[in-house]
């Protein structure tokens, strides 16, 4: 065969393996899609991806990118992975051994649903210093862990369980620090959606490590229920 035909032979080629280069790129992407817990649309959609203007470096390793207009994103698979890691740890525990901390508005209806599912501790509102470490203090609450919405709005929470040695899981933006957190699901923990998205996940995932769901299985409450609902002022 001469060199010109051999050219021509590899150039009808490369449309071919072109396509099928795209259709193994559109294997792996469908294979990406069907292990995230969600599906990466509804995860977008809720904003669980969308961090701050702000970047600490304990964050870094969880943030994709950077956009346009400065805010950072977090990357959706490691919020997955850091989920599952999570549900498995929290499935170790007696229900109401699990506390789960909720100072802002918008993380207070997310935290209780998923004390309601789970069967887990709601301190919603402001944390009354001395809950978790004040051996006199009446309302002293005694967990085997403590879930915070956010290390900064629920800091008290964060230094009373480093004191009695109980680990903390805390869910974190782009600007938070790990100081007296001992493991991190990342996400934006200031977004209405966002938040009802990840403590369902979490209440779901949890309660299927437990074997209360089949591994398929769903929460009867939808993520809806999970969100604080606004009312408007007349």
């Amino acid at each position: 065969m001469s060199t010109e035909e051999e050219k021509k032979e590899e150039e009808a080629k490369e449309p071919e393996a072109q396509s099928s280069a795209l259709a193994t790129a559109t294997e792996e992407q469908v294979s990406v899609e069907e292990e995230l817990l969600l599906p990466q649309d509804t995860l977008l959609s809720a904003g669980i991806h969308i961090g701050t203007r702000m970047k600490t470096e304990d964050m870094a390793p969880f943030i994709y990118r950077v956009r346009p207009d400065g805010l950072f994103v977090l990357d959706v698979k490691k919020t997955d992975e850091r989920i599952r890691i999570a549900a498995k740890f929290l499935a170790r525990f007696e229900p109401s051994k699990i506390v789960a901390v909720a100072a802002r508005l918008y993380g207070r209806e997310p935290a209780k649903r998923f004390c309601e599912v789970t069967k887990a501790t709601p301190v919603i509102g402001r944390f009354i210093p001395g809950m978790l470490s004040n051996p006199l203090y009446s309302g002293r609450i005694e967990p085997n862990v403590v879930i915070v919405s956010d290390p900064k709005a629920d800091v008290q929470a964060v230094k009373e369980a480093g004191a009695i040695g109980v680990p903390v899981i805390a869910l974190c933006s782009t600007d938070n620090e790990f100081t007296g957190v001992d493991f991190v699901i990342p996400t934006n923990n200031k977004g209405r959606r966002a938040l009802a998205v990840i403590y369902w996940l979490l209440a779901r995932q949890l309660l299927r490590e437990r074997g209360e769901l089949p591994p398929d299985g769903n929460l009867t409450l939808t993520i809806d229920d999970f969100e604080v609902k606004l009312v408007k002022e007349e």
